[in-house]
Formats: C-alpha cells, structure tokens, sequence
C-alpha cells in the first residue's frame, strides 16, 4: 500500500506542476477555434514554407501548452486551415520550445540542458518540416483541399473576415471559445487521467536501473546513437507528459544514461503512449503510425545533434550526485500560476456552462466525444430523420452508427 500511495502521491504532484499548463493550452485551444477565422489562419500557417514554419514555431514558443492541451491545440489549427505541417511545428514547439520546460531543465539538470533544448528544438523542426510534407502529403492534400472547398462559401456566410477585436469583443464567441476549451478537456480528459497515474506508478514502483538497463553504456559512439534512438521508446512507454518528465531524465542523466539520449527523451514527450492514443483519435490509424515514425526519428536526430554541437564546444555539463524534484506543495512560482490557472478555469466554466442564446445555434456537441463543433465546419455529419447531428470527425460519426445498429 505503501507504494501505491507514493505513486498516486508522485502522479499527483506531476500533474500539480503542469496544472496552469494544461488549463492555458485548452483556454487558447477554445480561443483559436472561436476567434481566429479560418482564412486567416490559411493566411498566417496555411503552408509548408520556411517563412510559415517561422511563425508557427513562434506561436507555438508563445502557447507554452502541455503535451495533452497541444494535440488538441494542434489539431485545431488544422481544422481551422493551418497546413499539417505547420500545425505539428507548432504543437513540437509549444512543448519543447518553451521558458518553463527550460526553467525546469535548469534546475535539474543544468544550464547546459536548457541551451540544448533550443538547440535541439531547431533541429527537431528543420526535421519535421523536411519530412512530414513528403510523409503524408497526399492524404493530407486532399482532405485539406475538400476542408477548404466546403467551407469557402460558408465562410463568407458565418466566417466573415471581421477585425479581431471586433470577434473578441462578441459574446457569442466568447461563450463559444469557453464552451470549445471545455469539450476539448472532456475529449481528453480520460488519456489525461491514465497518463498522469500510470506515470507516478512507473516512477516510483519501477526502480531507475530497470530504464538504465534499457540503454546501451560505455561503449563510445555505440553509447551515443543507442542512446538516443532509445529515449523516445522509454518516453513512450513511462507515460510521462510535459514537465513531468524532466525529473525522470535528470534520473535517467544521473544514472549514466547519454547527454543526446536524455534530450531525445525529454522531447519525445509527445509521443506517449496516451498521447499516441489521441493521435488516433483525431487522425486515424494510418496517418498516426506516419506521424509517430517521422517524430520518433526526428526526436533522435535531434538528440543526437545536439549532443555533438554541446561537445565540439564543451557544454556537457559533469553527472551531478543528487536529484531535485519538487515533491511537496510550495509557495512558489508554480503554486502561483496554478491558483490563477484555477481561476481561469472556474470563469470558462461557468461561462461556458450559461444557457445557449438563440444566436449561438451555429454550435453543436459531438455526441461521441463531447467536443463542441461549428456546424458550418463539422468534419461529418449525420441525419436521423429530420435532424441533423454533427461530429468532430468521421471516426465519431461512424463510432455512432456503429452504437445505433447495436441498439437497434
């Protein structure tokens, strides 16, 4: 019992570290869906070119959102026009390009891992958005080509070019991105729960030298590239998520494991297993499996660049011989933001939870999943009689008809 308690308490206070993270990325995920217009985001991200890749990285820095709140973040940009491409730089950045993952690598590991982090961070985009056009480009294409011919004539209808101050200033949409932000949370908020309980377990009730036996040690070179190629698989499997999976790496970095294979696995935080299961979720099977290969190898590439790049220049810092992890509550800095994220969340909640005016009919809730969807944009739809149902994606639709026929 004992060790069922410590893990709950170690899952517990992972996700206590990543609460403000988690509620900033699914209030910007509400807002991105309610007030960013579609052709403005074709605009700004609509491509694969270097110039769109800049400033999805610079906007993806700027959401700082955890793992779980930037799939959904991600996914939304591209239903809202953003190019494929573009929208997974994004949520690569918003995860692993961000102030406070460094902040924390700092404190544990060094100020050498935080350089790394942006060193790496760059290698990892130049990566992806070399290889993810080619990878599932015409798939991709079409469906956004079909997206983008379906809602051209409702966008000039209910998706009219107006002044973003003018859409943040409408009610309507207000209640709109609160009422997006929290279906979203109900989307995920099972994956949610699983990653961050099945992630105290692994930490503490798996002993570190059974990750350490995982990787390859003391031979040289060898050490390097196993060491990195491997990262991301151990990331996958110990269900660590954002933040949360720093502490394991400093243990993984104090147990001999490579400087390159303890930065692969603190980016492939986006690639556990929970996170996979979303993937699935909104994109299907085929384009996962894609989609997790080219970020697995990107992951590793990039661990083991940076790697290279810190040693050509002196900057792998010495083993340290303690760990810290903040295990306990404090009044710090993360105490702070989580009492304002928890605010934040109490507002969206209640305003999201107000009754639907008349005006607010071009909403509908996806049955299946509970995510909010705008009817003039629903990926798939469904008639029962007279009545039209709209979903998120064609998976949910089917997931309905499936349940109707057993019903029947």
């Amino acid at each position: 019992m004992s060790t069922v308690w410590d893990s709950l308490d170690e899952g517990f206070f992972m996700f206590w570290q990543t609460l403000w993270a988690l509620v900033l990325g699914f209030v910007l995920s509400g807002a991105v869906q309610a007030f960013v217009s579609r052709r403005a985001m074709v605009r700004t991200m609509g491509d694969h070119r270097p110039a769109s890749i800049a400033r999805a990285s610079l906007f993806g820095m700027a959401s700082s959102s955890c793992s779980y709140a930037a799939s959904a973040l991600g996914r939304s940009l591209f239903d809202r026009g953003a190019d494929f491409t573009a929208a997974m730089v994004f949520m690569v950045a918003s995860t692993n390009l961000v102030l406070e993952l460094g902040l924390v690598m700092w404190l544990l590991l060094g100020w050498q891992f935080a350089v790394a982090e942006f060193i790496g961070g760059a290698i990892m985009i130049v990566l992806l958005s070399a290889t993810l056009p080619r990878v599932a480009r015409r798939e991709l294409l079409e469906r956004q080509r079909a997206q983008q011919r379906e809602g051209s004539a409702a966008d000039e209808r209910v998706d009219p070019d107006i002044a973003l101050l003018a859409r943040l200033r409408d009610p309507v949409r207000r209640r709109a991105a609160a009422r997006y932000a929290l279906a979203d949370l109900s989307m995920l908020r099972r994956e949610i729960v699983i990653g961050f309980v099945v992630a105290g377990f692994l930490a503490v009730g798996v002993p570190t030298s059974v990750w350490t036996a995982v990787f390859v040690t003391g031979h040289g070179a060898w050490t390097t590239i196993e060491n990195a190629v491997v990262g991301p698989v151990v990331a996958f499997a110990s269900f660590v998520c954002s933040i949360g999976n720093v502490p394991l790496g400093a243990a993984l970095w104090q147990r001999g494991v490579s400087f390159g294979g303890v930065i692969a696995f603190i980016f492939a935080d986006l690639l556990s297993l929970p996170l996979v299961l979303i993937y699935r979720k909104l994109y299907g099977t085929r384009l996962t499996v894609r989609l997790v290969t080219v970020m697995w190898l990107a992951m590793s590439v990039a661990g083991l660049l940076t790697e290279v790049i810190m040693r050509s220049v002196g900057g792998v810092p010495g083993r340290p011989t303690h760990l810290i992890a903040p295990e306990r509550f404090a009044w710090d800095h993360t105490t702070a933001l989580n009492i304002v994220a928890l605010a934040v969340f109490a507002f969206v909640f209640f305003t999201a939870r107000r009754p639907q005016a008349a005006d607010e009919s071009a909403y509908s809730i996806d049955p299946v999943c509970g995510m909010q969807v705008e009817k003039a944009h629903a990926p798939a739809t469904y008639r029962d009689g007279d009545v039209a149902i709209y979903f998120c994606s064609e998976r949910c639709r089917d997931h309905y008809v499936k349940r109707l026929e057993t019903v029947s």
